[in-house]
């Protein structure tokens, strides 16, 4: 275990100087003024998702026990970041030991085919196959493991050795998908065609989760587990939380509220859904949900270039709409304008070609930026599943999206 801990506190301290570098508070207020939806260049941020395992593959990771070496990762990460991808991330300075929540689910278990490639397309089997299945789903029973919260505070604390903070960390990045979940224990085709043959039916079960995730999220405040999200914390499908206007202007600084964070919600399955069918079935339920937060982002991967206005009919205080591969950049900025973020994802395919194209990039981003002139825009390139074992590959994308940004 010692061997452990002089791993972890080497890379502590490397950690520890660069989140005390002046550039980290200078990247926060740039942050802090375009989350006010205030005009700044274009925000970068990639985030490598499946490409980690080729920049930082297990076999490099060098602590032998199982906590220790996602601590080990974790740094190990924020130093990459600094040192090779050099994007709009601000790289923090504290530790996060887990606040650990026993969640029982639904009562359902999800059935189905996964391909030998990890990030490879899943088919699901239906477990709700009629509609007396919907006896099936229970509510969560949801409780907090205290004593293995302490035994793990401790065990970071005695790892990380001082050197930095290290912070109990509750829930505080709330994913509300109902119905793309539901989807993988009813069926894709079989949801579809709930909306048109059984309407009242599916609009009960989406009620009954919509109430369960609400009141989830209550208990978590009552215990007083929830954690803020308005620093350098990933927030929504993609962003950083950094505001000065959350929490809430009553917040006595010890227990967090829900209205004090920023929340977000999505149905990427929606994708091809009329937008009568989107409000019908996913933004009423959303904008309950959504209504507790301070602020929220709204979308992942679905287009909603389409449906923008009645995102905006249904969820309160929206400040990140996401603008996915596959919207309409010009529609969508138009019709956008400043009213909330411009949280574009460029399709990350590129990183997975044969030949690497700097033309087809910059003309991209730069497209992008000439036709969001008039929006808040931030520009998020995430969903890489692989970079061809070329880690050049992401720092080359930053280094050219933020030179084109500099210029607007």
């Amino acid at each position: 275990m010692e061997k452990d801990y002089q791993i972890i506190r080497k890379l502590a301290e490397k950690v520890k100087e660069i989140a005390n570098h002046p550039v980290q508070k200078e990247k926060a207020e740039i942050w802090k003024k375009h989350n006010k939806l205030e005009r700044v260049r274009p925000l970068v941020l990639i985030f490598p998702e499946g490409s980690w395992r080729e920049i930082l593959p297990e076999n490099e990771i060098l602590c032998e026990d199982t906590f220790l070496r996602r601590i080990e990762w974790d740094l190990r990460q924020r130093i990459y970041y600094w040192e090779k991808i050099k994007d709009d991330n601000v790289i923090d300075g504290k530790v996060y030991s887990p606040i650990v929540i026993k969640n029982t689910g639904f009562g359902v278990e999800v059935k189905d085919i996964r391909p030998e490639f990890a990030y490879g397309a899943r088919h699901f089997e239906p477990v709700i196959k009629e509609e007396k299945d919907i006896e099936k789903l229970k509510k969560p029973e949801i409780s907090i493991d205290w004593e293995e919260t302490e035994r793990l505070y401790k065990k970071t604390c005695e790892a990380v050795g001082g050197i930095l903070e290290v912070e109990k960390r509750g829930p505080s990045h709330p994913w509300f998908a109902p119905i793309d979940w539901f989807i993988t224990v009813r069926g894709i085709d079989n949801f579809f065609m709930d909306m048109v043959d059984r309407p009242e039916w599916l609009h009960r079960i989406l009620n009954f989760i919509t109430e369960c995730k609400i009141e989830e999220w209550e208990f978590y405040e009552k215990n007083n587990v929830l954690s803020l999200n308005n620093g350098p914390h990933y927030v929504g499908s993609g962003g950083v939380g950094f505001t000065d206007q959350l929490p809430q202007p009553d917040f006595d600084g010890i227990h967090v509220r829900i209205k004090d964070l920023w929340g977000h919600a999505t149905t990427q399955i929606f994708s091809l859904v009329s937008p009568q069918m989107h409000e019908e079935f996913a933004l009423k339920y959303e904008g309950r949900f959504l209504s507790k937060f301070g602020f929220n982002c709204y979308g992942c991967c679905e287009p909603l270039h389409k449906k923008i206005d009645i995102i905006f009919k249904h969820i309160p205080r929206l400040r990140r709409l996401s603008m996915s591969p596959w919207v309409d950049i010009g529609e969508a900025a138009e019709k956008l304008g400043k009213r909330a973020i411009f949280s574009w994802k460029p399709n990350p395919s590129f990183m997975a070609s044969d030949t690497w194209e700097d033309d087809y990039i910059r003309k991209t981003i730069t497209d992008a930026c000439e036709k969001t002139k008039n929006c808040v825009i931030e520009i998020i390139l995430k969903d890489i599943h692989t970079c061809r074992n070329k880690p050049e590959r992401i720092s080359n994308w930053v280094k050219i999206a933020k030179e084109i940004a500099e210029k607007y």
